[in-house]
């Protein structure tokens, strides 16, 4: 067997793994979008959150005024910081830095929070049973980040870090709910009023 060979027989395992892998999670989602389990309170939610008195700040938290949704450009305030966090974990000496940008990023929760149920508050039933699942996976994320930062500010480091990248790892599953939902699903931005 030559280099050539066994180069190609690798690249193909490769890439047959991440099809099985990019298959599953596409049924699974697909199951998500058709179970009926819990749109009792999805329709609770939904008209709880649309009968909110937010006037004129609706159409801005919809992101009216950019013509598409502000959801995604609020969330790169936490993802960005978390994500930079988990970099300076592994730089020494960055301990303090790291801390702080789980701070910010906890801090920066609300807004894209907020946004992101005053859209999904008018989704179809497929779309908002994948974005609860999107609300779900933040939820643990936040909680996550949370204890992360408790245990950073009581000089628990090491334990911080952990809670970190099990954070990190809740927001990647949460990101890519929220990427079905944008793209797959094509939600887009909301008409005009």
């Amino acid at each position: 067997m030559d280099a050539h060979t066994l180069d190609t027989s690798t690249t193909a395992g490769h890439t047959a793994a991440l099809d099985t892998a990019s298959a599953w999670w596409l049924t699974a989602l697909d199951r998500l979008e058709r179970t009926t389990v819990a749109d009792p309170a999805i329709g609770f939610l939904q008209r709880g959150i649309r009968s909110l008195p937010l006037g004129g700040m609706r159409d801005l938290l919809r992101g009216r005024p950019l013509g598409h949704p502000v959801h995604p450009v609020l969330v790169q305030v936490p993802i960005g910081c978390w994500l930079s966090a988990a970099v300076l974990d592994v730089v020494p000496g960055a301990q303090r830095a790291a801390t702080t940008l789980t701070a910010v990023g906890l801090a920066g929760v609300a807004p894209a929070a907020i946004a992101g149920w005053t859209d999904w508050a008018d989704l179809p039933p497929e779309q908002a049973r994948v974005g609860l699942a999107h609300a779900v996976s933040n939820v643990a994320a936040v909680a996550c980040y949370t204890a992360s930062l408790t245990a950073r500010l009581r000089g628990r480091s090491a334990k911080g870090r952990l809670w970190s990248w099990g954070g990190l790892t809740a927001v990647a599953v949460s990101g890519a709910l929220g990427g079905h939902v944008a793209y797959r699903q094509a939600v887009g931005p909301h008409p005009a009023t």
